[in-house]
């Protein structure tokens, strides 16, 4: 599959200009390449978060599609129940052409509240597909960790001391519970790689039931770096394979971007003020870097098993 960027530049921007993200703010990367790369009609329905609250306040809106805010806990609930009505419609020849339900949602709405009407969604097979914008933290309402948030990170809820560095737990791996639930499309991207993002929302879309992208999007003010930088910190994410890229397709395992120069995870980590204490805790980098490096190498094991026709495991 190829995808040119000239040719998605003629299909339009997508989402309105004038929105009130922040600067530097990474998801309308995602929003402008998941309006662009649909060639279906679109209905999106949108968790609680910032995404929400920047593109739709009252009585204004950035989006140019059929769009649904529902809560923090229940957005794939909702989209379940559009996602009924439309075959409904078109069981009755109302519908001709009906329209994929996109169900967008930030970690704090994926990760931890919205986990169990995901994970129904997911269990029953409907036909949606799910968009995590992956900020590490409940951003919209104080700059929270959240279960999406890597060790070490300073927020308001595991502020960095002299006893305790920030937060101590590893984060969730998310994209492989959603990868057990054995649904047909599941994939990690980046806004840093475009090309590889666009391939995977297009994948997504094309499938007949549910599929889910976990994407990376850092948030200025909570990871607290100069705002030019974010494109650039997505990439030092992947090369660092910190956030490894990869797909899992009809239970099959692929790393779709393998870095061709692998960079410690503390070049990640000094972009970043969250990090800034970290430099007087030596210790939680390297226990992040044990880590990162045992997570791509169970990684290896499962593509390279995938390539030699066996199945892989899903839960390490």
């Amino acid at each position: 599959m190829s995808l040119n960027l000239r040719e998605l530049s003629t299909h339009g921007e997508g989402l309105a200009p004038g929105h009130r993200a922040c600067a530097g703010c990474g998801f309308p990367t995602i929003i402008r390449l998941l309006l662009t790369a649909a060639k279906q009609p679109l209905v999106v329905i949108n968790a609680t978060g910032c995404m929400e609250v920047v593109t739709t306040i009252y009585p204004y809106s950035a989006w140019p599609v059929p769009y649904l805010h529902s809560a923090f806990e229940n957005a794939a609930a909702t989209a379940s129940g559009v996602e009924a009505a439309v075959r409904a419609l078109v069981r009755r020849g109302r519908l001709d052409a009906p329209p994929k339900i996109v169900t967008i949602g930030g970690d704090g709405g994926t990760y931890d509240i919205g986990l169990q009407s995901l994970s129904g969604a997911l269990e029953r097979g409907h036909d949606l597909l799910y968009i995590c914008y992956n900020n590490e933290g409940y951003m919209n309402t104080g700059i929270q960790r959240s279960s999406a948030t890597p060790p070490g990170a300073r927020t308001t809820t595991t502020p960095a001391g002299r006893v305790v560095p920030g937060k101590v737990e590893f984060r969730k791996d998310l994209t492989e519970v959603v990868a057990a639930h054995n649904i047909l499309y599941a994939a990690q991207a980046s806004i840093s790689h475009w090309g590889d993002l666009a391939k995977k929302i297009t994948k997504a879309l094309a499938v007949q039931g549910p599929s889910f992208l976990n994407v990376l999007a850092p948030c200025q003010p909570g990871w607290d770096y100069p705002t030019h930088l974010t494109v650039e910190l997505s990439q030092v994410a992947v090369d660092t394979h910190y956030w490894p890229l990869y797909e899992v397709e009809k239970g099959r395992w692929r790393i779709t971007v393998k870095p061709a120069r692998v960079r410690p995870v503390a070049d990640w980590l000094a972009m970043q003020g969250r990090f800034k204490h970290l430099a007087a805790a030596p210790d939680v980098a390297e226990r992040l870097q044990r880590w990162v490096e045992e997570n791509w190498a169970a990684l290896e094991a499962k593509a390279a098993m995938s390539a030699a026709g066996h199945a892989a495991p899903t839960v390490t």
